[in-house]
């Protein structure tokens, strides 16, 4: 007969054999989109990545990797099952943990527990650890490389350990497992810092047990001290030591004028025989606990060592360096992320706050040829005192941020915002929005995948009055509930049965949920998302929902008179609700089949010329590209350049080094004038009179340090300006006879002079270094732009540039007025997008493609309809017919929904004679546009940006479908809309190509 420990061992591995299965069969098959491109390529070689890095991560994905066995295709695949297998993994202490805390509810002593409660405490598990690993925030983290399921392991096993700790009697393993949980959280330190927001309710644990009595004084003293444990890792130990040791490095190399590294070794034996000398006294002294505390710190210093990778990497000069490392100082900057730039967290500004002074704060140092230099100053803000708060929530100053906070609240232009709109913004969006709404998605349901989607509630949940468009969405997931109910009776159970650990379980469920998002101080707008960010809070609750099943075996065993038959009864209740999430979740969250994320970066190098510079702008658009390059080993003679990188003097550096198959980059301006600190801003002072300039001459006058560039802007600080708008770039005529630069087809829009006019009112150092960039170049090497990085450049060089599928070419060229849209090479562009492309999986409609995915098929379809558009226009109706064609093949509605850029092709549709196509995919934009807004203005809903497009949607058919003679389905269509919205007039239609 099995013992509980091992029924509890065997069950528990069970359970993570089923979820390390699941997540092994719907695991992401290549590189995904976002972050995981960037880890799975700088883990594969060891590089360096966005800071504050993961070198603890790097270090164990790179040997998933080797299972590859030499084959880079598969690289991602094993990297992303190393995921799975940590989630699995995280599952397992989850089980494990909710079955120590059943435990304690019934007050059941280690080794004496009865077969009744065996079986009620199995059940309690298996139910919440399965409802857990159905989880939606969860199990998308769980299939993809990125740090989240790695972290999640940490902060399960951290938790697990403590509740060990918890029931262990022997002060000697109480103390070993205390430096093993210091490891443990020195080793998450290189993973994630999650970890630490668990230690507050962890202290709790170690009060409880180490006071009999406890009092509610007690308790926040207990979490007051957790906290400050928390603060001494998170902000003395990962930042504060090499600080400190960056001080000592400065002191001693400029003031001693001792060598480079004299103040780290220094440190590091001051800061080591401290160590030494604390532990001889606490051995002479016999004082266990101080002795216990210096291992503790001593475990965590050797977990937190796996950082030392990012400083020894960084100086081998990888290709992905990001920020550069090299040094202490650097190195310290990297840690505290500054080029994120700062959150007001507890006093700051309003959102409408004036700047009033701006004073030098502490000197910025960079490492220089004998010592170290002051190369900048931090600055000091000071706002309007009447216009600044405690607790600031509404505070970014970016103008769509503004009008986003105005918008919520409701506040007119000009208006001033108050406190109580402050903390309406906090609960409403930030708690509400932003936490809330992905806390209920996980228990309760979720519309669909679109972004902003809301959650179901009681009202929606047992109703079909959802339109198609949502309810066929493979993320309309409705759990009835359902998890949410049990959670909150296991909620309830707990504090009644075990007031001391429900404490424990509600101060991680606020830690990693509600105060996480206070600290955050999120702006009212993210790139994407951000539920997997609280997945711990989630945790906390999965532990509830499964104490829940306890709950229901209590209650039920007072009818039954048996507690196991009560346990057997409510887990054949409640297990159907891990089923259910199972089956409603299993169609969004299965990843097999996708590879667009991989593809399309693949489309955006195979859009360039041999040995070309692609500038891309985001994260979708680099980091894929990163993956495709450094592990696939796709087109590495292109050298992709990170628009907001240029901005940086270590990003600029590394472009003037080989990377694999491309060259260096040729920079007329030297280090010392894009080095930190110089250059960052260039005013445009328009000069009276001054028409233009040549950009040549004034990038050498910039080199050269000019005195007729500088201007004072207050007080003692010198910048360098631009005296115009216009810069303009000699082109030699030569280059016509090259029909490498200048394709035959454009010869006649040779122009011997370009304009690199300049937008705004100021010129960052990223668009100093791309004129650079441009003039030096001097057309040896192809120059491409992503459609993201042309919109977003400080040039104003559209009138230059033409379309060779997915990428835009900067040529010598002026796109003339009769050109309806934009200058496309139509036989490269063609050749590239159907020969070169791939659009592997686009056609299935099993396959799931999220939001990203959609987001990236549309950019194709757009720009098939450019290419379709000059075909048309160079009278080729066969070729665009051939293409149009192509694209419904290739990317179908049935496996993707038509969508902005499947309505701008109906009139091309029209003129190439395919009526019944064009028909056919306005009847199906149609209908989703029309149900989307009945569906939202039955709700009361806001007319947000999917609304407003389904809105114009409809506007811009009517009229295309009169001009065909489709007079009665125009007419069908404007009486829908009008019977919806009313009538609104004729308006500019956000459908029309510019």
């Amino acid at each position: 007969m099995l013992n509980y420990k091992q029924i509890n061992n065997l069950t528990g591995w069970v359970i993570f054999a089923i979820s390390t299965l699941v997540y092994i069969l719907t695991v992401e098959q290549t590189a995904s989109f976002w972050d995981p491109g960037e880890f799975i390529a700088v883990s594969y070689k060891l590089q360096v990545p966005h800071p504050p890095g993961a070198p603890f991560m790097l270090l164990v994905y790179r040997m998933f990797g080797f299972l590859a066995m030499g084959d880079p295709l598969q690289v991602a695949y094993w990297m992303n099952i190393g995921s799975a297998l940590f989630s699995g993994f995280t599952i397992l202490f989850l089980f494990w943990s909710i079955t120590l805390f059943g435990k304690r509810m019934f007050s059941i002593t280690e080794g004496q527990e009865s077969k009744e409660q065996t079986i009620a405490l199995m059940g309690a598990g298996i139910v919440g650890s399965l409802i857990y690993t159905f989880s939606d925030s969860f199990w998308f983290s769980a299939v993809e490389a990125e740090v989240y399921a790695m972290s999640s392991f940490f902060t399960a096993i951290v938790i697990w350990a403590f509740l060990k700790w918890d029931v262990i009697t022997d002060p000697k393993e109480e103390n070993r497992w205390m430096v093993f949980i210091a490891y443990l959280v020195g080793l998450s330190i290189g993973v994630h810092l999650l970890n630490l927001v668990t230690l507050p309710a962890l202290a709790l644990i170690y009060y409880f047990k180490k006071y009999p009595t406890p009092t509610l004084k007690g308790a926040i003293y207990a979490m007051f001290l957790g906290g400050v444990a928390l603060i001494i890792i998170n902000n003395l130990i990962i930042p504060g030591l090499p600080s400190l040791a960056g001080s000592m490095e400065i002191f001693m190399v400029n003031s001693l004028g001792l060598p480079f590294g004299s103040g780290i070794v220094v440190f590091a034996i001051l800061f080591i025989g401290a160590l030494a000398f604390g532990f001889r006294y606490s051995i002479q002294k016999q004082l266990v606990l101080l002795n216990t505390i210096l291992l503790s710190l001593t475990f965590i210093l050797i977990g937190y060592a796996s950082y030392t990778l990012i400083i020894i990497r960084s100086n081998q000069d990888p290709i992905i360096n990001e920020n550069a490392p090299k040094d202490i100082i650097s190195y310290v900057s990297y840690l505290k992320r500054e080029q994120y730039g700062y959150r007001p967290l507890l006093h700051g500004q309003y959102f409408t706050a004036q700047l009033i002074d701006q004073e030098e704060g502490a000197p910025v140092y960079m490492k220089g040829k004998e010592k170290y230099e002051v190369v900048d100053y931090e600055l000091k803000n000071t706002y309007d005192p009447a216009k600044t708060t405690i607790l600031p929530r509404i505070y970014s100053t970016q103008e769509s941020h503004k009008r986003i906070y105005r918008a919520k609240l409701g506040l007119k232009e000009g208006q001033e915002p108050t406190f109580g709109d402050n903390l309406y913004f906090m609960f409403s969006h930030q708690l509400g929005h932003m936490y809330w709404r992905y806390f209920l998605w996980n228990f309760s349901g979720r519309e669909s995948d679109f972004i902003d989607a809301n959650w179901i509630g009681f009202a929606n949940a047992f109703t079909d009055k959802f339109p198609d468009y949502i309810t066929e969405n493979k993320g309309h997931n409705n759990y009835y509930m359902l998890p949410l109910i049990l959670g909150l009776i296991g909620f309830f159970f707990q504090a009644k049965k075990d007031p001391k650990y429900f404490y424990v379980n509600l101060m991680l469920f606020l830690m990693m949920g509600v105060v996480l998002v206070l600290y955050l101080n999120s702006p009212p707008i993210e790139p994407r998302e951000r539920d997997y960010i609280y997945v711990g809070s989630f945790y906390a609750f999965a532990i509830w929902a499964g104490l829940g099943t306890l709950a229901l075996a209590h209650s039920l065993s007072k009818y039954t008179k048996n507690l196991a038959t009560g346990g057997i009864i409510a887990t054949i209740l409640t297990l159907p609700i891990a089923g259910l999430m199972a089956a409603e979740n299993w169609n969004d969250h299965d990843r097999t089949g996708r590879y667009f994320s991989v593809d399309s970066a693949r489309n955006f190098l195979a859009s360039c010329a041999p040995n070309a510079i692609l500038f891309t702008g985001g994260d979708n658009d680099t980091f894929p590209l990163w993956y495709v390059q450094e592990v696939e080993g796709f087109r590495t003679d292109v050298r992709v350049i990170v628009l907001s990188y240029f901005d940086t003097d270590w990003y600029v550096e590394q472009m003037t080094k080989q990377a694999d198959q491309s060259a260096p980059l040729p920079f007329s301006l030297t280090k010392e004038r894009y080095q930190k600190g110089t250059n960052d801003v260039l005013y445009l002072i328009e000069k009276e009179g001054l028409q233009a300039i040549s950009a040549r001459e004034y990038l050498k006058l910039l080199n050269a340090g000019s005195d007729v560039l500088k201007v004072k802007t207050g007080g003692k600080s010198v910048v360098n300006m631009v005296p115009s708008r216009n810069l303009i770039l000699e082109v030699d005529s030569s280059f016509m006879a090259n029909d490498e630069i200048v394709p035959p087809k454009f010869k006649d829009l040779f122009v011997p002079q370009m304009n690199l006019q300049l937008k705004g009112n100021y010129v960052t150092k990223g668009t100093m270094m791309l004129i650079d960039l441009i003039v030096s170049n001097n057309w040896e090497r192809p120059i491409y732009f992503n459609n993201t990085s042309l919109s977003t450049i400080g040039l104003n060089i559209g009138e230059h540039v033409v379309m060779e599928g997915m990428a835009y070419r900067l040529l010598p060229i002026q796109k003339p007025e009769y050109v309806r849209d934009e200058l496309v090479n139509t036989d490269l562009a063609m050749k590239n997008y159907m020969e070169n492309f791939s659009f592997r999986g686009m056609n299935d409609p099993n396959a799931y493609l999220d939001e990203e995915y959609r987001r990236f098929a549309s950019n194709h379809r757009s720009a098939l309809n450019s290419i379709a558009m000059a075909l048309l226009d160079e009278d080729r109706m066969e070729d665009a017919a051939k293409l149009l064609n192509f694209g419904l093949e290739t990317i179908p509605h049935e496996a993707l929904p038509y969508d902005l850029s499947s309505g701008q092709s109906v009139p091309l549709f029209f003129e190439v004679g395919e009526d019944e196509k064009a028909l056919d995919i306005v009847e199906k934009i149609s209908k989703r546009s029309l149900d989307m807004i009945e569906f939202n203005t039955t709700e009361g809903r806001p007319y947000d940006r999917d609304m407003m497009i389904s809105i114009e949607m409809i506007k811009y058919f009517i009229p295309l479908l009169q001009e065909r003679g489709y007079n009665e389905e125009a007419e069908k269509l404007k009486q829908r809309l009008e019977s919806l919205i009313g009538s609104q007039g004729d308006s500019p239609s956000i459908l029309e190509r510019k």
